[in-house]
C-alpha cells in the first residue's frame, strides 16, 4: 500500500519535508483563520479529518490518499500569500499552483503510482470548490468537470475537515455550504462517481460547445467517421517508440522531424512558429480527406492541446488523446541517451508546466503509464475504494 510517510508524527514530517517547514510563519487572515499560520491550520485539518466517521469507513489506501491531500492542500500558500492594501491577507491561486507542486513532488521526489498521484493533486486543486461552487457562472458544469477529475465524495470530506480545522465566526455557515455541495452531488448523480453522459461525443460537446444540455444526444456521423490521435508527453518519454509499436500503420506528423529537416532550433521562437504552420498545413491535407493521422508533439499544457483539438474537430475529426508517462528516473535516463537530448534545465521547466490531460478535453483519453517498479495500484474503482474512482483510461 502506498503511503506518503510511514511516520506521521509532525516532528518527523517537519524534519523530513522542506515544504512542511515552509508552512510555518505563513500568515492567514484572522477573519477566516484565527487559529494561526498555515502550519497550525494544516495540523488541525489532519486531526479533524481523522475524526470524521465517513473517513474512518474508507479503506486503508483511500485514507492514505486523503491524509496526504490534507497535508498538502495549502502547500502553495507559501508563494501566493499577500497583504492587500486594505489590510486583508489573501492567497489567490494557491490551489491551482498547489496541484502542480504536488504533482512534481509525487513524481520527482516521492515515486507515487499515477492514479494515486493524480487523485491527490486534484483533491488539492479542488479543495475549495464545495464552498464556492454556487458562485460559479455555471455550477452544474463546474460540478460535472470536477466529477471527471476527482472523487467528489472524498473532496467533500477534505472540505469538511478544512472547515473544522480553523477558527472563524462563519464556521457553521461554511459547514452548511459543504452539506449543500454534497446534496448537489447526489442530485446530479456525481456522488463518488463521474457524471455519466449518453456518449463520448455528448460529453465532448457538453464541455466544448455552448448551450449544450448534459442529456443532449448529438448525431454521430458514422459514415464519415475518422480519428485523429494527439499525443501528449514530456521529451524522452518514448513517443516515437510508442508510435512504431502501436500506431505503425497511421501517418504521422512530427514537429521534431519538421524542425530537424529545416534545421530550426527548439529555442527559436520565430522558427518554431513556422514549424507549427507547416505541420498544420500537413494536418489540413489529411483532414480534408478525412484520413486518420497522429500528431506527434509534447502538448503538455491544456492550452496547446485545445488549439489543436479545436482545429481538428472543425473538420469533423474524433479526437483520441493519448498521454504517455514513464517514471522520473527513467525519463531522465532516456532523455540523456536519446539522439537529440533536451537540456536538463529545459526538461525540468517543461515538467513544471505539465498538465495531465483530462477526459473532458477529447472524445477519448487514454493513459499509457509505465508504473514505478515498486508500484502497488488500487483495485477496481468504487466510491470508497481505489484511487481512480472518477477516471477512465489505461494505466
Amino acid at each position: 500500500m502506498w503511503k506518503l510517510s510511514e511516520n506521521k508524527t509532525w516532528q518527523h514530517l517537519y524534519e523530513t519535508f522542506d515544504w512542511i517547514r515552509a508552512m510555518r510563519g505563513v500568515p492567514q487572515d484572522a477573519r477566516h483563520h484565527a487559529e494561526g499560520d498555515v502550519e497550525v491550520h494544516t495540523r488541525m485539518v489532519i486531526d479533524e479529518l481523522g475524526k470524521l466517521d465517513e473517513f474512518q469507513q474508507l479503506d486503508a489506501q483511500a485514507q492514505q490518499i486523503l491524509w496526504a491531500s490534507a497535508l498538502m492542500h495549502d502547500i502553495e500558500k507559501r508563494s501566493t500569500t499577500v497583504l492587500e492594501q486594505d489590510g486583508s491577507i489573501t492567497s489567490k491561486g494557491h490551489a491551482k499552483k498547489g496541484e502542480r507542486t504536488v504533482r512534481q513532488i509525487l513524481y520527482r521526489e516521492i515515486p507515487t503510482p499515477f492514479a494515486i498521484r493524480e487523485a491527490i493533486a486534484k483533491l488539492v486543486r479542488y479543495h475549495g470548490l464545495p464552498l464556492w461552487i454556487f458562485e460559479k457562472e455555471n455550477p452544474e458544469k463546474a460540478l460535472y468537470q470536477a466529477s471527471i477529475e476527482v472523487n467528489l465524495q472524498w473532496l467533500t470530506m477534505l472540505a469538511k475537515a478544512d472547515v473544522l480545522g480553523r477558527e472563524c465566526a462563519d464556521k457553521e455557515e461554511l459547514l452548511y455550504k459543504v452539506e449543500l455541495f454534497k446534496e448537489f452531488c447526489i442530485e446530479k448523480d456525481c456522488w463518488g462517481t463521474q457524471k455519466n453522459f449518453p456518449s463520448d461525443l455528448a460529453r465532448f460537446e457538453y464541455f466544448n460547445k455552448e448551450a449544450r444540455s448534459s442529456d443532449y444526444v448529438p448525431y454521430e456521423d458514422k459514415e464519415n467517421y475518422f480519428e485523429v490521435i494527439v499525443l501528449s508527453a514530456l521529451p524522452g518519454t518514448g513517443k516515437d517508440t510508442y508510435i512504431r509499436k502501436q500506431l505503425a500503420e497511421v501517418p504521422v506528423i512530427s514537429l521534431d522531424n519538421i524542425r530537424r529537416e529545416l534545421k530550426i532550433s527548439p529555442t527559436d521562437k520565430e522558427g518554431n512558429g513556422k514549424v507549427i504552420q507547416l505541420a498544420k498545413e500537413q494536418a489540413r491535407a489529411y483532414l480534408r480527406k478525412k484520413q486518420a493521422f497522429v500528431w506527434n508533439a509534447t502538448n503538455i499544457t491544456r492550452q496547446n492541446r485545445q488549439q489543436l483539438i479545436d482545429l481538428f474537430v472543425s473538420y469533423g475529426a474524433s479526437i483520441n488523446l493519448i498521454y504517455l508517462e514513464v517514471p522520473y528516473l527513467q525519463l531522465i535516463n532516456q532523455n540523456r541517451n536519446r539522439e537529440h537530448v533536451v537540456p536538463a534545465n529545459v526538461l525540468e521547466r517543461m515538467l513544471d508546466k505539465l498538465e495531465v490531460p483530462q477526459l473532458h478535453e477529447a472524445h477519448r483519453v487514454v493513459y499509457e503509464v509505465l508504473l514505478p517498479p515498486c508500484d502497488v495500484r488500487p483495485k477496481s474503482p468504487s466510491p470508497e475504494k481505489g484511487a481512480a474512482a472518477a477516471r477512465r483510461g489505461t494505466f
